[in-house]
């Protein structure tokens, strides 16, 4: 069983969202405020938070760089307004996981939720080395060994290959790919995932785990 934080300061949105969270079976808790729910984020270990970036008392990039100078694990989402793209790019860069813009579906918020919480169960924890087909790919050393055999890959190559890694099973599309390995500010053109896929498949011998999935982008064989 999941728990989730929602930190939102509009009590009925908030509320809406307890309800159908629970509905699908997840423990939830809520604040109204930046202080409120930073000092809840304190109280004890939350699966995630479903964050607002407007808040009283202490904003939501405040809040989520407090949550990040003391906690890189814990997924956030955040809630930004439709064309806060400043919001989104800050929150990103602070160590946002997602972000969900209003007014928004509630089956959209609930499949990122799902999304989040996979990713956070897939990825080994209190460990910087990673698992591909027989790869080893550290994360710290930014190294990638098949036995005695090193790749060299370039920074976006490694960046992209972690990302498929800690999501993998997982569809992505490439406005994902492009907002969480180029930055949610890049404005070039989107076959350049295509383009880093082609060259992580020859290098490292992917072709046959790192998938196309027809209509959306990419997918990574769990």
């Amino acid at each position: 069983m999941a728990y989730i934080l929602i930190i939102e300061d509009e009590k009925k949105i908030a509320r809406v969202l307890q309800l159908e969270l629970e509905h699908e079976g997840y423990e939830t808790d809520a604040a109204f405020t930046g202080l409120s729910g930073l000092d809840k984020f304190k109280s004890q270990s939350w699966d995630l938070v479903l964050l607002d970036v407007m808040l009283p008392e202490l904003s939501g990039l405040e809040v989520l760089r407090r949550i990040r100078s003391v906690d890189t694990h814990t997924p956030v989402i955040l809630l930004t307004a439709r064309n806060s793209i400043p919001d989104k790019v800050s929150g990103l860069d602070l160590g946002a996981n997602d972000y969900i813009t209003k007014p928004f579906e509630i089956e959209e918020l609930l499949a990122r939720v799902r999304a989040s919480l996979r990713t956070i169960q897939t990825k080994p924890e209190q460990t910087s080395v990673l698992k591909v087909k027989d790869w080893t790919v550290n994360e710290k050393a930014r190294e990638v060994h098949r036995g005695d055999v090193s790749v060299d890959l370039t920074p976006k190559e490694f960046d992209l290959l972690v990302f498929f890694i800690e999501n993998s099973g997982l569809a992505l599309n490439r406005e994902q790919i492009l907002t969480r390995v180029w930055g949610f500010d890049y404005y070039g053109d989107t076959n350049i995932v295509d383009v880093y896929v082609r060259h992580l498949r020859k290098k490292l011998d992917l072709a046959d785990v790192l998938l196309t999935v027809r209509g959306i982008g990419y997918r990574l064989k769990e």
